[in-house]
């Protein structure tokens, strides 16, 4: 079933034709924590296969500095992370665990707003 959705969506992974380049030019370069693949090929250019759906959002910091060419230097999973520093998360806009301040329409609890009052002299 997967091979069919390659074949016929681009949204699942990658294409029959990013499978083949990948296959006859590309180098594995690495892999990041949520299992996408990082290649590159002898011209320099540089791509990402995703685990499961596309989603630009879910390549980490040190992957974003790589697949754009601001580092070239591969990053390595060995990494200790300060304390301060949070764990990547891709974008959750859409989702139930999107960011939701207080006050905003999607908020738990909802504030009473008052209606409006017009100016009277």
């Amino acid at each position: 079933m997967s091979f069919l959705k390659q074949i016929f969506t681009w949204w699942h992974k990658q294409t029959v034709g990013t499978f083949f380049y990948t296959l006859i030019y590309g180098k594995l370069a690495g892999e990041d924590d949520f299992g996408n693949k990082y290649y590159f090929n002898s011209s320099g250019n540089r791509w990402v296969i995703y685990q499961n759906y596309i989603e630009s959002s879910k390549i980490p910091p040190e992957w974003h500095l790589w697949i754009h060419s601001l580092n070239h230097k591969i990053p390595t999973n060995d990494k200790t992370k300060l304390f301060w520093q949070k764990k990547h998360v891709e974008n959750l806009t859409g989702t139930n665990e999107a960011y939701k301040p207080e006050g905003s329409l999607t908020h738990v609890s909802k504030k009473s707003m008052k209606k409006y009052e017009s100016w009277k002299p």
